[in-house]
């Protein structure tokens, strides 16, 4: 029967990205009663989860970058010699039983996943591609929140969102207190995961003298550029450096 298991030896190549996705998360997010349209207690956890996949998974990612209920994984070098069924099961079974355990929740969540390689130029334009989602998101989230407030229906307040423009959901949002280019820089721009260099100094007693060795520590940055911007290109060019893989 082996040969049934068609899928076994489909494989990506790195560098790649896997993108894992909160299933069904806003049924989740009300009965863990969490403030809509963003939990900071929940971006938390996501976060923390994300940051320990990268420090105790055994799969080495280089960095992670998440907003919403989503996680992308960039990956230099791909475990399991790439095998795609064992890096998407692994990596959304990990995260999956991570969040539960750190959301301290009595009943299981879910997490889907899927792989996306990429060439090496392809790296800044994907997580550019990625933070306009999380901007989008951000902005239709809060138009979709004040309609539920205003008296819409969930169905309603999908239904109107979904045809209103950018500039009018902004307008809506403003008319109710919020201007969207105000509201925290996490919720706009999502939170990115990443191995930092840096230096530390100490004593060798066999040399007898001070040195200085490298160190690799996981960041959390909650105050992201937008990447598309020249400041944002300079950024991730120096996350991306090879320095920093």
């Amino acid at each position: 029967m082996k040969d049934h298991e068609i899928y076994s030896n489909l494989r990506v190549v790195a560098p790649c990205f896997l993108r894992a996705d909160g299933r069904n998360f806003r049924k989740t997010l009300t009965n863990l009663k969490c403030e809509q349209p963003y939990d900071l207690r929940f971006a938390k956890i996501l976060v923390d989860t994300s940051e320990l996949f990268i420090r105790t998974s055994g799969l080495s990612p280089t960095l992670a970058f998440t907003f919403s209920d989503e996680i992308n994984l960039l990956f230099y070098k791909t475990p399991f010699s790439g095998r795609v069924e064992k890096l998407n099961s692994v990596s959304a079974s990990y995260i999956s039983s991570a969040f539960t355990l750190k959301m301290h929740l009595n009943a299981p969540v879910a997490f889907d996943c899927r792989a996306i390689p990429l060439s090496p130029d392809d790296i800044p334009a994907y997580l550019v591609w990625r933070q306009a989602e999380a901007w989008r998101n951000h902005t239709n989230a809060y138009g979709y929140y004040c309609l539920r407030k205003a008296g819409s229906s969930a169905k309603e307040a999908h239904e109107k969102i979904r045809y209103m423009s950018s500039s009018e959901i902004h307008e809506l949002v403003f008319m109710h207190g919020v201007n969207l280019a105000k509201t925290p820089v996490w919720q706009r721009r999502g939170i990115l995961v990443y191995k930092e260099r840096y230096q530390k100094s100490g004593y060798n007693m066999l040399l007898k003298q001070e040195v200085v060795t490298s160190r690799t520590n996981v960041v959390q940055n909650w105050n992201l550029p937008v990447f598309g911007s020249s400041e944002g290109k300079k950024f991730l060019g120096r996350v991306l450096s090879r320095e920093h893989k």
